[in-house]
């Protein structure tokens, strides 16, 4: 599942094709995907102006000026693909097609059709059963070591799992939290309670430095996501542990090298070495 490095990129390649320009047509190629579409969606969004395109977490939010808002989630296997709608030739996937008034198209192609689209009101989304109750964004200056500290506090669950948690910190994935607790040299099997002060100064750090330098690179590529151009992300190129189970640690010179074991049923890769 894209990520929000992923997720982060896909919106910048919306943002400078979408904003200030008019969806001139909404072409729903199905009633569903992983929910049912809103009722009238078309006549929701065709003839707005996008006024902005941004993220929460791991959501897609599409402005519109007339104070509307479409929220879009890749899913699985989501992309956003932009090119000219002249000679649009579209794929079997491709179930969501944006058309503005200069003539670029944006396929939303879903081949498992996990993602979804819907949409709210901007001053219910706050309210939104999807948004209510997100943590702080990572990136933002409100994402700090005192207010991860104490959203911590008293948790007795690996640190590895309360940072999955979007309620604490929103939009992380496992592989970026896998990263991050590397760079910040603490263990995922650490109890989240003991992860205050210093400690969650050093962790706030790394996530910021990891998803940063994720961004730049344009997210990772696993299997599905590309970015907006069809472009593959590079970020997994620069993965200290990820995936990298046996290989030896970048950090440190231990013989076991990196570790793999399964928490909440998902992958996490550390080096029981250097992180305590």
């Amino acid at each position: 599942m894209p990520e929000l490095p992923e997720v982060e990129t896909v919106c910048r390649g919306l943002a400078a094709v979408l904003e200030t320009r008019v969806l001139r047509h909404l072409e729903l190629r199905r009633k569903d995907l992983r929910f049912p579409f809103p009722a009238g969606l078309a006549a929701l969004v065709e003839g707005r102006r996008v006024a902005a395109v941004r993220r929460r977490a791991k959501y897609i939010l599409i402005h519109l000026e007339d104070g509307g808002v479409l929220i879009a989630h890749l899913g699985m296997s989501g992309r956003m693909l932009i090119g000219p709608a002249e000679g649009l030739v579209l794929e079997t996937h491709d179930h969501v097609v944006f058309h503005t008034d200069h003539g670029v198209a944006v396929r939303f192609n879903d081949a498992r059709r996990f993602g979804f689209l819907d949409h709210a009101r901007a001053e219910d989304l706050g309210r939104h059963k999807l948004l209510e109750g997100l943590g702080p964004e990572p990136l933002g200056n409100e994402f700090s070591g005192p207010v991860l500290a104490e959203k911590l506090a008293g948790k007795l669950a690996p640190i590895k799992a309360a940072l999955l948690d979007q309620k604490i910190v929103a939009g992380l994935g496992n592989i970026y939290v896998s990263e991050a607790l590397f760079v910040a040299r603490l263990s995922p099997l650490r109890s989240a309670g003991t992860v205050s002060g210093a400690r969650a100064e050093k962790l706030v750090r790394a996530i910021k430095d990891v998803l940063t330098r994720a961004i730049a690179a344009g997210g990772s590529s696993l299997r599905d996501y590309v970015q907006t151009s069809g472009e593959l992300g590079y970020f997994q190129h620069q993965w200290a542990v990820y995936g990298k189970e046996g290989e030896p640690c970048p950090g440190c010179t231990c013989a076991h090298g990196i570790l793999r074991i399964v928490q909440s049923n998902r992958a996490t890769f550390y080096c029981a070495k250097r992180q305590r």
